[in-house]
């Protein structure tokens, strides 16, 4: 009751504000950048509280599907939000609006499937502080990386506007293309160091990393891994940017979502 109810508050108020950024895009006028950070910090104020609530029981931690994805999501605006303080980075909020809207309300419509279910689809009742630590670092990686998606896509969308000599409307209130593409392998590097320490943690604490329930978890988290390091390496050493850099990362996040959400989307939701 309570997820539901805070998640339809925070869910409108990302509405809200896409709209408000369509409105602006059409206008080719720049949001308030002051106002509009105070209202995405009070959706996030609502959303988790509704995610406290529906995570934490007297019993243990609720890892269901639409906890985790409200928690991706949290993280996500939690982080372009903190960090757009001190870095143009609150460009990123023209695609992560939308999505958190839409997001938040699959969200809530899974949380009542499992509500109407018989099935008990806790993943974690008690947990270790190596295993709560692979799990909040593996978020935080996660929505770096995700963020990095958002970026990536940005950046490809400015580009094409540039080309094409399209520099009115938001285009010329974005940051130049190198401080963008900085920002982009910015959010790259610190969400591969933290998947890094993340999967170090499972493999060191969970007993057996290739159970049936966990090997494709572990064989695509670690395919992701592998694409973003050999992203970072290219990047380094071959200086690859452009097109080429985006189909990379869609690549290496496309192996982290299946990973994250693939099995609880089979086990929570098909097959429910």
């Amino acid at each position: 009751m309570f997820f539901t109810f805070y998640h339809i508050a925070a869910a409108t108020l990302y509405t809200a504000l896409s709209l408000y950024f369509l409105r602006q895009l059409i206008k080719q006028q720049v949001p308030s950048g002051h106002l509009l950070l105070i209202i995405i910090g009070i959706a996030l104020f609502l959303q988790g509280i509704g995610l406290y609530k529906g995570m934490v029981l007297s019993d243990g931690i609720n890892l269901a599907i639409h906890n985790m994805l409200s928690l991706v999501i949290f993280s996500v605006n939690t982080l372009v939000l903190v960090s757009s303080l001190r870095k143009p980075l609150h460009s990123l909020f023209i695609l992560l609006l939308p999505l958190s809207s839409i997001a938040l309300t699959f969200s809530i419509f899974l949380e009542h499937l499992h509500l109407t279910s018989d099935v008990n689809h806790k993943a974690y009742i008690s947990l270790s502080i190596g295993i709560s630590l692979h799990i909040l670092l593996s978020v935080i990686a996660y929505s770096l990386l995700f963020a990095a998606v958002l970026q990536a896509l940005l950046l490809s969308w400015q580009n094409y506007r540039l080309k094409h000599k399209h520099i009115a409307g938001i285009t010329k209130h974005l940051p130049p293309l190198q401080t963008m593409e900085t920002l982009l392998f910015d959010l790259i590097w610190v969400g591969v160091i933290l998947l890094t320490v993340g999967l170090t943690f499972g493999f060191y604490y969970i007993d057996d990393v290739f159970a049936q329930h966990l090997a494709h978890k572990t064989i695509l988290s670690v395919i992701a891994w592998a694409i973003f390091v050999t992203l970072l390496c290219g990047r380094t050493f071959r200086g690859w940017r452009g097109n080429h850099v985006i189909q990379w990362i869609l690549g290496g996040f496309s192996a982290l979502m299946l990973a994250y959400f693939g099995s609880k989307l089979v086990l929570e939701v098909i097959l429910l």
